[in-house]
């Protein structure tokens, strides 16, 4: 029996396919006490799309409905649709619909993705808005394409490094804004992420000022998902390091607050801090406790 909390915010991992989407990204979670997680279905540092089968498609669809698990793709990382290469952008394009299609395959929520950058040292501003346009273009058609009960598109800002499209919470204002607010654009907090871009999670009321300001730029029920990770750095570094939840510089009271939020009911919890896949990790345990800490 799921209890009210879990079924609040689920909490998992994201894990390895290895022996295939059921007996080995499913078994895994399950083994872990997950109760989400997130996959990647191809090479997450190649072009390649890989396909299912059908069979295999139903079958982990079938059990991952059974288990009660919330599943969640998470997009190659060598997607950038602000990329001035031609080729970089066609094929991040073709990446990303490809990968919402397996979405819809394989019972998927939705599909993570990198907001990307426009690649330019000067910091140009014709450059930047080059790639803004791209987003646009490329991004509306994947979009319509879903239909009504697709999964959606999350919109993953990173953490300041090189020239960002979307680093922190107030760029996801024109990005949204370029997608024209489409219902299927979704937002991914990466709780490392937008601490390294500057959101002041470690401090008192920091944690609760930056969902604040996600509903205020995207409108109720546009966080649909939270890559929960500490960090290694400091507040404003830029640098993407995730630390295990609590050992790093963002503590475990931010993560109690998301918990207590009201705009993260229904949104689950992913970690990606080192380990966290592993037999017998901490922090998946720890997330779980916390959780009831925000809800006593």
């Amino acid at each position: 029996m799921i209890d009210e909390p879990a079924l609040r915010n689920p909490i998992g991992t994201h894990v390895p396919v290895g022996k295939g989407l059921t007996a080995g990204a499913l078994a895994t979670a399950l083994e872990l006490g997950c109760e989400t997680f997130q996959v990647f279905v191809g090479n997450p540092r190649g072009w390649a799309l890989s396909a299912g089968t059908p069979t295999e498609d139903a079958r982990f669809r079938d059990a991952a409905g059974e288990a009660g698990m919330r599943v969640f793709i998470h997009a190659p990382y060598l997607v950038n649709l602000g990329s001035p290469t031609a080729a970089t952008y066609e094929k991040s394009v073709a990446v990303v619909a490809h990968n919402l299609k397996r979405a819809a395959e394989i019972g998927a929520e939705g599909v993570v993705v990198h907001t990307g950058s426009y690649v330019d040292p000067t910091g140009s501003e014709e450059q930047y808005a080059a790639a803004m346009r791209q987003v646009r273009e490329g991004l509306l058609p994947v979009l319509e394409a879903l239909g009504e009960d697709g999964p959606s598109l999350l919109l993953e800002p990173t953490a300041g490094q090189g020239r960002s499209l979307c680093a922190g919470v107030d760029d996801l204002e024109p990005y949204l804004a370029a997608l024209d607010l489409h219902p299927k654009a979704g937002i991914c907090l990466d709780t490392c992420h937008v601490f390294a871009a500057g959101a002041p999670l470690d401090e008192p009321g920091g944690t609760a000022a930056t969902v604040d300001r996600i509903v205020e730029i995207g409108g109720p029920g546009r966080l649909r998902l939270i890559h929960a990770n500490d960090s290694m750095d400091v507040r404003g570094a830029f640098k993407d390091r995730h630390q295990k939840i609590g050992e790093g510089h963002i503590g475990t009271d931010a993560f109690v607050d998301l918990f207590a939020h009201e705009a993260t009911a229904g949104v689950p919890f992913v970690l990606e801090t080192p380990g966290s896949r592993d037999p017998g990790n901490a922090d998946i345990p720890l997330l779980k406790q916390l959780r009831k800490v925000a809800h006593a």
